[in-house]
């Protein structure tokens, strides 16, 4: 067996393991004959992994069965979402272009039209979060978050049982919420570091900046709600003003919930996608304070049952199946190693480290 050894900064998805890959506790982080993709790869970097044996091209590996992720992102389906989605962010640049540089109406019919295909080609709303999972390896534009947010705010408000006329105003609440940011300079939107207070002032901006677009715009006002108040938090915590509880808007609270695991869950320029289990346990912890929890527990309940028979990383090194979730502790599903069934919920020294 021909191989090669390469530095984990050289990997690159398509390449097959040579040798399995060990984590320096011992433990088997990935088997030999494993195609790499780039979940694969940021848990090698998630792990410390300096070097790994790698096939030369000529060798003909027998593959382990592909991951969940792995049978969505060869799927037919996903290579069409994916081509629209591109498609979608690139219309959805010129239009809001057009409307921040040239006062240009806003017209909410063909903002509504742009991301109609991306919706009517999902089937269900797990569709959708499959679909948006693996798009990861995107970084997170202004674009390309707002654009996930108005999905995930149209599966949202689908659970919510709201009106298809409330569903559409609350798609374009998400497509609209950070369009403050496109004034907001480069240099802070990607800044890898912690912003310094006036950097974060500028930054907080970006909500009041948003309201001025659209507030003479003939649109919903709770368009506009949600642009200004979706950093509003329940607990008094949030900007610019402070509101608490039912004083922020009800679309507004219902973004602010869209909006932060979107953002928590996208690639950044300084560290790769989070684990949504990991955004969804942050959210437990302080989440019931800090948004409305008639909401909150809809979205989590839903969200996770959209990771049921996802593959994950387990930290203690074991990869399995989510089989069950509980709905006590939603970021600590039950999870089939092979023939062991594990329950996060009654394991709390284990945790899911990635989803694969």
């Amino acid at each position: 067996m021909n191989k090669s050894i390469l530095f984990t900064f050289e990997l690159e998805p398509g390449m097959i393991t040579a040798e399995d890959v060990y984590t320096t506790a011992g433990q088997l982080l990935i088997p030999v004959n494993t195609l790499l993709d780039d979940s694969s790869i940021y848990k090698l970097k998630l792990y410390n992994v300096a070097t790994v044996a790698v096939l030369d091209s000529m060798e003909e590996p027998v593959l382990e069965p592909a991951t969940y992720s792995e049978r969505i992102k060869s799927s037919e389906e996903f290579q069409a979402f994916k081509e629209e989605y591109l498609e979608n962010i690139d219309e959805f640049q010129n239009t809001i272009n057009d409307i921040v540089t040239k006062n240009a109406p806003l017209n909410p019919s063909e903002l509504l039209e742009q991301t109609a295909s991306l919706l009517d080609s999902s089937s269900t709303s797990i569709h959708i979060f499959d679909m948006l999972h693996n798009m990861r390896e995107f970084d997170d534009s202004t674009f390309t978050h707002c654009l996930n947010v108005a999905l995930i705010c149209n599966v949202f408000g689908k659970w919510l049982n709201m009106s298809e006329d409330d569903i559409d105003t609350l798609t374009l609440s998400g497509l609209l919420h950070d369009i403050g940011k496109l004034t907001t300079p480069e240099e802070i939107l990607t800044k890898p570091g912690k912003l310094t207070t006036a950097e974060y002032q500028i930054m907080k901006d970006h909500v009041k900046n948003g309201y001025a677009y659209l507030k003479n715009q003939q649109i919903d006002p709770r368009i506009k709600e949600a642009c200004l108040f979706h950093h509003e938090r329940c607990d008094g915590s949030g900007y610019p003003y402070g509101l608490t509880g039912s004083k922020i808007p009800e679309f507004a609270r219902i973004v602010a919930i869209a909006d932060v695991y979107d953002a928590m869950t996208a690639k950044r320029v300084y560290r790769g996608p989070m684990c949504p289990f990991t955004v969804i346990k942050f959210i437990e912890d302080e989440g019931y304070n800090k948004y409305d929890p008639r909401f909150l527990l809809t979205f989590l309940e839903n969200v996770v049952s959209s990771y049921i028979h996802t593959t994950v990383l387990l930290s203690n090194g074991k990869t399995g199946e989510v089989v069950f979730i509980n709905r006590q502790d939603f970021s600590r599903p039950m999870v089939q190693c092979q023939d062991e069934f594990i329950d996060l919920s009654k394991n709390p020294d284990i945790k899911i480290e990635t989803i694969l």
